[in-house]
């Protein structure tokens, strides 16, 4: 049972990667693989509508997006963790999920989504509402802490001093194991939930 998790911090070694690596402690200890990809420095552009993986089924752009793709289908649950600017998360990491849920056509539901995020100070719960709409819209089940994902820190590596926010990471970590596990049971004896045929309502007709 595999975790990706998707680092859209510019710092290899900042606040939100100091997040992470508390939650691959927990990971390891209860016997799941995790692969931490740093993606904060990469170039990535957005979506530009094109639709050609409608027919490819994978980005036109050759980048990391595409790198990410088979990690994400093989994957039990993705976290995704960014720091916050100006309220919201990096745009490079938006970037990359808007590209990697849009052109990825393996059925998503039921693999676990966790978000986490970093802040010197506000913006942390706008976020994090911002990064949960990946899963909601895919059928992927969220995973819950103890608090809403995040933790405190300016300067790297002060993210250590925020013993709450660590502890949340821990949770974080504790609970979307025993979901992803308890998920991976269900499938065995229930399947996967019914689905019916997608209805499109415009707003406009």
């Amino acid at each position: 049972m595999k975790v990706l998790m998707i680092n859209g911090s510019p710092r290899t070694n900042g606040n939100t990667g100091l997040a992470l690596g508390e939650m691959e402690r927990v990971f390891a200890k209860n016997g799941i693989e995790s692969e931490i990809v740093q993606i904060g420095k990469e170039a990535v552009r957005g979506c530009i509508a094109c639709n050609s993986c409608a027919k490819t089924g994978k980005c036109v752009f050759d980048d990391v997006v595409n790198a990410l793709a088979p990690k994400f289908e093989e994957a039990a649950g993705l976290v995704v963790a960014s720091p916050v600017y100006y309220a919201s998360a990096n745009a490079t990491l938006i970037a990359c999920l808007d590209r990697l849920f849009y052109s990825t056509h393996f059925d998503k539901t039921m693999k676990v989504g966790a978000s986490v995020v970093a802040a010197r100070r506000g913006g942390l719960s706008a976020t994090f509402d911002e990064l949960n709409k990946y899963f909601t819209i895919s059928g992927m089940p969220i995973a819950s802490g103890q608090y809403w994902n995040s933790v405190h820190g300016r300067e790297a590596g002060e993210a250590k001093f925020d013993e709450e926010g660590m502890q949340g990471m821990r949770t974080l970590a504790e609970n979307m194991t025993f979901l992803m596990k308890s998920i991976a049971l269900g499938k065995e004896r229930f399947g996967l939930p019914e689905k019916e045929a997608p209805l499109r309502t415009n707003f406009i007709r």
